[in-house]
């Protein structure tokens, strides 16, 4: 009698991740109460087990599901709100100002379930999320059944949200307490950036992340003038300063590292940090390329984020693989450099690691969780296909997403989403939404 399993997926290509560089053939992959089984070819796939749903994709190539390493998905009702502006002059000229007149419980729970239904449709299964109210963002994304890792946001200023360092430490880690046991919910300590927080707060964040076992996610170095400031107040770089407050380790996820010297550079690859590299914001906010083939050849751990919809505009990983592809060739006048099978890794298993789940998502691997997209390259867009992963890369878009599953279970299907909240009900958040912030 065959061996029974919930879901057989029969791809024209598998993609697994690991090894890396490897494009399975005409291989299925077996999944069982959540969980890859076996990845094997088609036929003794079929001889071998019966299961309950069969899908056939034969002109798809499967992959894991994507991992977004830094987002803030409530911001996705300030999509298109101030563009063509730098960083300081976007925080402070546009968002700010919205965000102390409109954040809440409610604006931070509805922009959530939007980006999360944006983000698997276009399948990214996993993301790294920093904003205010992280247990009503942790409630949204539980409703969409999507993988996140809420942050546990820390600022020295005021907002809407909380008072001060100390009560955004207690609101957050309330809510981590109240999410400790969901299947698709952790958390990271996120301390905004160093230009926000100060030396006693950062100290609280690294002897909270060393006593509760997360990850510490935190932007760094995005600009120029963020160096010239830390200079002026501190005397030091800011990763100089994190390093004399003992933030750098395996835990950290630094956020854009734009701009970095050699000394930079060597201290992330000392202490084993990862970093968030979001080339579409750094472009869209002028604030540079970030020399990636050089913190890869140091061994630093990169994966991809999108940042916020405020600032892309686009929650989409596709997008982000081929500008990282791209800026990484023109920056280094390299066309080999971040070739189509790394820009891939970097928005799957990468992401995986940096957030310490590499034992569970980011590859498609027996024992690790059903977390997989499939993408449809058969349409005449995408023909003639000789090299499936270069299509990821440098042709196919989050559209040519036909089916996501997180933990075996179907989000989406022939290119439609499978969530408890239609597409109606959806647009009627947005426009309820902008409604309130236009007037």
């Amino acid at each position: 009698m065959n061996e029974p399993v919930d879901l057989l997926i029969h791809p024209r290509w598998t993609v697994p991740a690991e090894p890396a560089g490897v494009v399975l053939e005409h291989h299925s992959v077996a999944v069982d109460q959540g969980r890859i089984v076996a990845v094997l070819p088609h036929d003794a796939a079929r001889a071998r087990f019966e299961a309950r749903q069969e899908v056939e994709l034969p002109h798809h190539v499967l992959i894991p599901g994507l991992v977004n390493l830094h987002t803030h998905a409530a911001m996705n009702l300030m999509r298109g709100i101030a563009d063509d502006l730098p960083l300081m002059r976007w925080l402070q000229e546009a968002i700010w100002p919205t965000e102390a007149r409109l954040v809440s419980a409610a604006f931070v729970h509805d922009g959530t379930l939007l980006a999360a239904a944006e983000m698997l449709r276009g399948g990214i299964t996993t993301c790294n999320d920093m904003y205010f109210h992280p247990d009503a963002a942790a409630s949204a994304f539980a409703a969409a059944g999507m993988r996140a890792v809420v942050g546990v946001v820390m600022l020295d200023f005021p907002t809407p949200y909380a008072s001060d360092a100390d009560d955004y430490l207690r609101k957050g880690l309330a809510a981590r307490d109240r999410w400790r046991d969901h299947p698709l919910i952790t958390f990271t300590i996120a301390p905004h950036a160093p230009y926000t927080v100060s030396d006693a707060s950062l100290g609280r964040a690294r002897a909270l992340a060393d006593e509760l076992g997360l990850p510490v996610h935190i932007h760094i170095h995005e600009t120029h003038t963020e160096i010239l400031d830390s200079l002026a107040a501190h005397g030091v770089r800011p990763l100089a300063r994190l390093a004399k407050l003992d933030l750098l380790g395996e835990n950290l996820i630094g956020v854009h590292a734009v701009h970095l010297d050699e000394t930079d550079i060597e201290l992330l690859a000392r202490h084993n940090c990862s970093v968030a590299h979001c080339p579409t914001s750094n472009m869209k906010l002028a604030s540079g390329i970030a020399p990636i083939p050089r913190l890869l050849d140091a061994g630093i751990r990169v994966g991809l984020g999108t940042d916020g919809a405020a600032s892309n505009n686009r929650i989409d990983l596709f997008q982000e693989m081929r500008h990282a592809a791209l800026l990484a060739k023109v920056g280094t006048l390299d066309a080999s450099a971040l070739p189509a099978h790394q820009a891939l890794r970097l928005a799957t298993l990468n992401g995986a690691q940096a957030l310490g789940l590499a034992h569970e998502i980011g590859s498609i691997e027996p024992g690790k969780q059903a977390d997989l997209c499939a993408v449809d390259l058969g349409s005449i867009l995408s023909q003639p296909c000789f090299d499936p992963v270069s299509h990821l890369a440098y042709v196919a878009g989050r559209e040519q997403v036909s089916h996501v599953w997180v933990g075996g279970d179907a989000r989406v299907a022939d290119g439609l989403p499978l969530l408890h909240i239609n597409d109606k009900e959806l647009l009627r958040i947005a426009s309820m939404w902008h409604t309130k912030i236009v007037n």
